[in-house]
C-alpha cells in the first residue's frame, strides 16, 4: 500500500484514530452533509522555489447504492500544465458509504506518468459480526488480481476512513498519542499509524484566515524507525476540515492549502477573529 501520491496523502489527513472496532460499524455522522465541497491548491518545492503543482476537489452528495440511501464521495486531483511536462497526475477516487458511515464501495483510478492503475473494494456485512471485502487491483499492464478478505474488525479505505474520522471527538487526545486503524486498497489490508502532535494556530496563506487547528502526523516504519510522510492541520471544530498539509515525498516536498469551501454542516468556531 506504499503508493503515496498526493491524492492518497490527502486522504490520510483526517484519519483521527480508530482503535479496532468490531463489525458491523455504524456511527453517527456529525461532521458533514450533502453538497459539501472543498477545493485545494497543491504546491511543490522545485530547487528552493514553490510552484503550483495542481488542484484537488472533494465533493459529497446524497445518493443511492444498490437501491439504498448512501453518500457519494468524490475526490479528484489534477496536476497543473506546468507539472504535466515533468509528471502527469490524474487521480480519481470514488466511495459510497451508508448514512451511518459504513463503507460500501471504493474505487481509485490513478494516472501517474504513463501508468494507469485501478483499485476497487466491495464491502458486505453478513451479520455474523464480521466484514467481508472483495478486492480487485488492475495494474498499468492491464493485469488483474482479486482477493477476498474477512475481518472481525472494521476495515476502511481512504475515503470511507476520512468520512468516518471526521465525526470522532479528539478532545481527549494527548500529545504524542499513537492512533492505529486498518485500511484497504485493491490488493491489501494494512495497519496504519497516526501521531497526534497537539494544537496550534495557523494563518492560511491562501485566504488570510487564522484557524485553531489539530495537528497530526502520518508515519511509516523502516527498520523499526519512524519516518514522517505528512503533517496535516485540521480545524478544531465539528467540521474537522483539513486546511493545510505538509507532504514529505520521495521526490521532494509538497504542500496543500484549502482555498475554497461551501455547504459546511457546522459553524466555523475554529476561526480566530
Amino acid at each position: 500500500m506504499k503508493r503515496y501520491q498526493l491524492s492518497i496523502i490527502l486522504f490520510y489527513l483526517l484519519c483521527l484514530g480508530l482503535a479496532p472496532l468490531h463489525a458491523q460499524c455504524p456511527m453517527e455522522n456529525t461532521a458533514f452533509s450533502s453538497h459539501e465541497n472543498l477545493n485545494y491548491q497543491l504546491y511543490f518545492n522545485w530547487k528552493f522555489i514553490w510552484i503550483k503543482a495542481g488542484t484537488a476537489n472533494l465533493n459529497i452528495t446524497a445518493s443511492k447504492y444498490q437501491g439504498k440511501d448512501a453518500y457519494r464521495c468524490h475526490l479528484i486531483t489534477r496536476g497543473s500544465k506546468r507539472t504535466d511536462k515533468f509528471f502527469m497526475m490524474r487521480d480519481t477516487l470514488l466511495s459510497y458509504i451508508t448514512p451511518q458511515l459504513e463503507p460500501l464501495y471504493y474505487r481509485k483510478g490513478a494516472l501517474e506518468g504513463k501508468r494507469y492503475n485501478v483499485d476497487e473494494v466491495w464491502y458486505s456485512y453478513p451479520g455474523n459480526n464480521t466484514v467481508q471485502l472483495k478486492q480487485r487491483f488492475q495494474n498499468y499492464k492491464g493485469e488483474i488480481s482479486n482477493r477476498d478478505y474477512t475481518s472481525p474488525e472494521c476495515v476502511f479505505d481512504m475515503v470511507s476512513m476520512l468520512m468516518r474520522a471526521r465525526s470522532f471527538d479528539p478532545s481527549a487526545y494527548k500529545d504524542g498519542q499513537h492512533l492505529r486503524f486498518k485500511m484497504a486498497d485493491g490488493s491489501d489490508v494494512e495497519e496504519q499509524t497516526l501521531i497526534f502532535r497537539g494544537r496550534k494556530k495557523f494563518k492560511m496563506e491562501e485566504t488570510g484566515i487564522t484557524y485553531r487547528c489539530l495537528v497530526f502526523s502520518f508515519v511509516e516504519y523502516e527498520n523499526k524507525k519512524e519516518k514522517e510522510v505528512v503533517t496535516f492541520y485540521i480545524t478544531d471544530d465539528k467540521n474537522h476540515m483539513p486546511v493545510r498539509l505538509d507532504l514529505f515525498l520521495r521526490f521532494g516536498t509538497a504542500k496543500a492549502f484549502l482555498c475554497e469551501h461551501s455547504e459546511l454542516r457546522n459553524p466555523q468556531t475554529s476561526i480566530i477573529k
